[in-house]
């Protein structure tokens, strides 16, 4: 049997966009790998389309490496609307219970979001994507479905206030820091039951994911703008390298031949690893003055066992 012909080019790297208000995560990705035609892409934790930001997108083999920038911890700007519950938790969402907030102060506001800081348990939205049965949670819900969620444990790093404006509907802006899993529409929502006003996300902006900060991203109608005027090549220099999103992580080097035994998907022996590493600690794996291997776990006895290894081609 023929082999199925990969369509696009085998370009790989993270590309940071500023994902753009009203449009999907996907479908912002789908329009990037297009334009850098690539023939693989995928994202590093989705965003609503409500919501803007940080979103980095792996494209061609960086996507082996997505997976530690899901885990990695995230930050986010947002505007909370005090005294209007929805089902979503945002804007998007019907309207559950409308409460005059305009007695709400900010020092009940700031002994509240303090009882948020640390490891924490949330219970996540029914709108978010997580799975019952197989069956993503938001589909539930706007089925009329509601199932029982089990708390999970979060933990806030940094949680301040940046403004406030009282009123009927009062709006409080704020920044968090936060750990993989949070929901920043269960934030609003548990404050604003605290306060017994109800409360809904009306702006969501992520301001970093991992080790990307919204100043390093790139807005879709720039890229789209850039590449009207050539070839898909003439956008690699925007991509940071595959091993980015394990940066903060050892580096051992290999040579030739030992990366040779290496991307054959060997254990090997590696004088770095055994000398600083522990066991089970990952680490980046590189050819003497070269190329990025790709990542492996560090054994009991110092050997690297790969894990995730780039194709090189």
């Amino acid at each position: 049997m023929a082999r199925k012909r990969t369509r696009g080019r085998s370009v790989n790297g993270v590309f940071l966009l500023d994902k753009p208000f009203g449009l999907s995560s996907n479908h912002a990705l789908q329009r990037v790998r297009r334009l850098f035609d690539a023939n693989k892409a995928g994202h590093t934790g989705s965003l609503d389309p409500l919501a803007t930001g940080v979103l980095p997108i792996c494209l061609g083999e960086a996507t082996k490496f997505s997976q530690f920038l899901l885990d990695a911890e995230k930050g986010y700007r947002s505007t909370f609307s005090l005294g209007l519950r929805t089902e979503s938790g945002d804007v998007d969402g019907g309207e559950v219970s409308r409460i005059d907030a305009s007695n709400i102060t900010l020092a009940q506001i700031e002994q509240a979001v303090e009882t948020f800081g640390g490891d924490i348990q949330q219970v996540p939205s029914m709108y978010s994507a997580l799975k019952h049965n197989g069956q993503p949670l938001y589909k539930l819900a706007r089925q009329g479905i509601e199932v029982e969620r089990a708390p999970r444990s979060i933990t806030i790093y940094d949680y301040k206030i940046l403004d406030f404006r009282p009123g009927v509907i009062a709006e409080l802006d704020v920044e968090v820091r936060c750990s993989k899993g949070t929901y920043i529409r269960s934030l609003a929502d548990d404050l604003g039951q605290m306060l017994g006003c109800g409360a809904h996300v009306s702006a969501l902006h992520r301001t970093l994911a991992g080790p990307f900060h919204e100043s390093e991203t790139l807005t879709l109608s720039a890229l789209e703008e850039m590449r009207e005027s050539g070839e898909p090549e003439q956008l690699d220099h925007l991509l940071k390298p595959m091993d980015i999103a394990v940066a903060d992580r050892m580096a051992v080097e290999l040579s030739e031949t030992v990366a040779a035994y290496f991307q054959l998907g060997q254990e090997v022996m590696s004088g770095e690893a055994f000398r600083n590493g522990q066991e089970g600690d990952i680490v980046r794996v590189f050819r003497e003055g070269g190329a990025f291997l790709g990542v492996a776990t560090v054994t009991e006895d110092g050997r690297i066992a790969p894990k995730r290894l780039v194709v090189e081609t």
